[in-house]
């Protein structure tokens, strides 16, 4: 048997696998796969177009590693992509570590999140997303973006059900010409209203 045709037919055997183990839908492709799956050494290396899908998430990268009992641990690399499809979310960033148990997506480097369902768009240099929860917690050079609305800070919390934004750490909004600041904002994201404590201060213009 070639090794192309080997290479196909161990992908088959794990894809399948890893759905039986973890009993959600999990495949994976890319243009070249290696690793083991020695117990207690699970890993699985997809290099080259990599995609991986989890349930409603889909992942894509230049690289792909998939480690841990039962998968629950991938880390993808290089022009990372990432949808989460039922709640229309989308990833960019450098890198992308997420949990299949916890349901929790860590992303480091140059990363974007977009909320198309509310039209926002935030950017930061960590971004941790919860899955379960729906919080996502935004770290360092923090901008989100929301109609004429532009948020910045070093610190955010975003939580989705409530629509409601906390900023900290020299956190600043503008909305058209208006401009707020304090130690502490809340920005209500269904109605833009903004409240703020410490330190307060702004500008409003006619």
């Amino acid at each position: 048997m070639s090794r192309v045709a080997a290479r196909y037919w161990v992908g088959i055997f794990l894809s399948i696998r890893l759905v039986a183990l973890h009993g959600d839908t999990f495949t994976f492709k890319a243009d070249r796969m290696s690793g083991s799956r020695a117990s207690g050494k699970e890993s699985t290396v997809l290099t080259g177009n990599a995609e991986v899908r989890s349930d409603n998430l889909l992942l894509k990268a230049r690289r792909i590693e998939i480690q841990g009992d039962n998968n629950q641990f991938i880390d993808c690399t290089g022009d990372v992509w990432g949808n989460e499809e039922a709640k229309d979310i989308l990833f960019q960033t450098d890198r992308l570590r997420y949990d299949r148990k916890l349901k929790i997506a860590r992303l480091e480097g140059n990363s974007t999140l977009e909320d198309k369902k509310n039209d926002i768009v935030a950017k930061g240099r960590f971004i941790e997303y919860d899955d379960q929860a729906e919080v996502t917690v935004f770290q360092v050079s923090v901008r989100l973006f929301k109609d004429t609305m532009v948020c910045r800070s070093e610190y955010a919390v975003y939580r989705r059900p409530e629509k409601l934004l906390d900023l900290s750490g020299f956190p600043v909004v503008f909305k058209k010409n208006d401009e707020f600041r304090a130690d502490r904002i809340r920005v209500d994201l269904d109605t833009d209203d903004v409240t703020m404590e410490g330190a307060v201060s702004g500008s409003i213009k006619d």
